[in-house]
């Protein structure tokens, strides 16, 4: 389960889902989109946010790509409030000295 900072809101999620399933999409076209339901302005505003902790990346003219972050934080890998890469363990499925991946 995905763990929302306090910054997050549900539009983020459904803005990171509409990205990662469609592309680098400019924000005009995430408002578009069915599962979102926000204003363009809200939309650049969210963009910004997920932006600013690094979940996208502006490529330019209000288009916006997500990050292995961003991925991260829809798969529940990533928490996204404290910036870091939630961790099985030690070694975050790593594989230890000596073992090769795959190995169990």
């Amino acid at each position: 389960m995905r763990q929302s900072g306090t910054w997050m809101s549900i539009w983020d999620d459904r803005i990171l889902e509409t990205i990662r399933s469609k592309g680098p999409l400019p924000v005009g076209e995430i408002a578009d989109e069915e599962g979102v339901r926000i204003q363009q302005p809200s939309v650049s505003r969210r963009c910004s946010k997920l932006a600013d902790h690094s979940l996208v990346i502006a490529l330019g003219n209000g288009v916006y790509q997500i990050t292995e972050q961003g991925k991260g934080y829809l798969d529940g890998e990533y928490d996204a409030e404290n910036g870091v890469w939630m961790q099985d363990g030690d070694d975050n499925g790593a594989p230890s000295a000596g073992e090769q991946p795959g190995e169990i």
